[in-house]
């Protein structure tokens, strides 16, 4: 069945009208060790379109993209026309400059202004007499950001700065000095950026194609594939499943060419046939912009929380779990534990387990392995008489692999060779490994593919069902349909609106978050 749906999805591509076009790959494989992650790849992006790239965590995006980057140079065999030149797909840091890159973390150096970081692409403007001519950078940053239509303090540090505006600031460094012509590769532009500001960054890349320049965009956010691509090409177990233009596919689809069988992009939680005991209590918390949030969760319902950014959404998980970093007030009570209330303002302790909002800095440590990353939480547990019980160790963190299916060379696999949406498996076995009654999940599918994302709505409706109570803040209206049996949407750090059951529809969350 799955060999025929294969042969049927990868029927003859679509060629682009027109003129020849801007890049063109051949053959391009890469292999790493005994694992090959590309095989023969063949992609055509035309003058002017914008080129979606697609695929689930570990297809080969990520290899593709790195490799025409230069930081990875491929199998013997690759070829590569650019402008209907010729150029070479060496590695060791080299690129053809009409190729320009913002990749997913940015590059950008967040304790310095968006002055310096452009000046870090490109250099410094220097007087004649061979010092930093700050007037003339300061009108040079100003330029670039302007074209956006973005007015940003240029002088402010980036980690100031919203999401969005660091996204402009990468973009605006990727393009200093080009005239129009070449490829944009934007790798995951709005992984972590709420609705609001997912549309100004896509007029952003309207304004790029505008401007005579191709984009290649990488997205597993499906409306936006259907919003700004032209044309898609599916990646799968390293292989081009197909392209196909974007104004002849549905979502449904497309979802099928990703995964390879059927994905009800549909799903909703149905709530619980009876009222259950709470699993959390929480009352007037205050922290950060929040003003006094009180909620209940009970066991086995999720609950979503929703927001606009500075509603207040970001903070109320982690000031409930004990990770917020500043000062904190309020009670809460987790009474399967205790009865008692517990003064937030005196106890900072880790209280629920947490999933970050941002994987790569908060959620995974990079030197460590997949089985450190999984069990640093619980050592305690593991320990044997004298140090730890490295067979239990091991026994556990096999059988969480095995349960969420993480994808991994082994447990001694260093946290970084794994896909983005293996990672974050890999961060939701260390909450769930630690047995609570309650879970608080950040962006818990930023960054992942259709199919990683359905496995984790399953594998959050399998602890509901089993008693576990879930709180769940996203800024990805999806995640709230397709998790939750009830949301709280925030405003100015106080619940503004309930909504339940069929009331949670993308129209009533965003009417509700903007106060509309």
């Amino acid at each position: 069945m799955l060999g025929e749906m294969e042969v049927a999805i990868a029927a003859p591509e679509t060629q682009p009208a027109g003129p020849p076009p801007v890049l063109r790959l051949e053959r391009l494989s890469k292999t790493f060790g005994g694992t090959r992650a590309l095989r023969d790849v063949t992609l055509e992006i035309a003058p002017g379109e914008v080129h979606a790239l697609v695929g689930q965590n570990g297809c080969g995006k990520s290899t593709l993209i790195k490799t025409l980057a230069g930081y990875h140079a491929p199998d013997p065999g690759a070829l590569a026309w650019l402008d209907g030149e010729r150029f070479e797909l060496s590695g060791v840091g080299d690129r053809h400059d009409r190729l320009r890159f913002v990749h997913q973390d940015l590059g950008l150096v967040t304790e310095l202004s968006a002055v310096d970081n452009l000046a870090l692409s490109r250099g410094y403007a220097r007087t004649r007499l061979g010092s930093i001519d700050w007037a003339q950078q300061e009108r040079t940053a100003r330029a670039l950001i302007g074209r956006f239509g973005m007015d940003i303090d240029v002088h402010r540090p980036l980690k100031e700065a919203t999401p969005v505006e660091c996204t402009v600031v990468a973009i605006a460094a990727a393009l200093e000095g080009w005239t129009g012509g070449g490829v944009l590769v934007l790798d995951e532009p709005t992984a972590v950026l709420p609705h609001t500001e997912v549309e100004r960054l896509l007029e952003i890349v309207r304004e790029v194609r505008r401007g005579g320049t191709s984009v290649l965009y990488v997205s597993h956010r499906m409306n936006e594939i259907f919003d700004i691509a032209d044309r898609v090409t599916v990646l799968r177990g390293g292989r081009v499943i197909g392209t196909r233009d974007v104004a002849h596919l549905t979502p449904q689809a497309l979802a099928t060419m990703m995964v390879g069988e059927d994905v009800d992009l549909s799903v909703r939680r149905e709530a619980p046939s009876t009222a259950r005991p709470a699993a959390l209590e929480a009352r007037d918390v205050r922290a950060g912009v929040l003003r006094g949030v009180s909620l209940a969760v009970g066991e086995g319902e999720v609950l979503g929380i929703a927001g606009l950014p500075g509603s207040g959404r970001e903070t109320l998980p982690y000031a409930l779990a004990g990770a917020w970093p500043g000062p904190v007030s309020g009670a809460m009570r987790l009474p399967a534990q205790s009865d008692a209330w517990t003064d937030l303002a005196e106890d900072d302790t880790a209280r629920i387990p947490l999933v970050p909002a941002n994987r790569t800095t908060e959620g995974v440590i990079g030197a460590f392995s997949v089985k450190e990353n999984l069990t640093l939480p619980m050592l305690g547990r593991l320990r044997g008489r004298a140090a730890l019980a490295r067979r239990r160790e091991d026994d556990l963190v096999d059988g969480w692999i095995d349960r969420l299916g993480i994808r991994a060379a082994g447990s001694d696999a260093p946290i970084t060779t794994l896909s983005g949406g293996n990672q974050q498996k890999v961060v939701m076995a260390r909450c769930l490994a630690l047995g609570s009654q309650v879970l608080a999940l950040c962006e818990p599918t930023a960054g992942v593919d259709v199919g990683t994302r359905m496995q984790l709505y399953d594998l959050v409706a399998e602890q509901a069902r089993a008693g576990v109570g879930v709180l769940v803040s996203s800024s990805d209206e999806g995640d709230l349909i397709g998790m939750c049996t009830r949301v709280l949407v925030l405003r100015h750090g106080v619940v503004a609106t309930e909504l339940t059951g069929d009331q949670i529809t993308e129209p009533n969350l965003l009417h509700a978050m903007e106060g509309s």
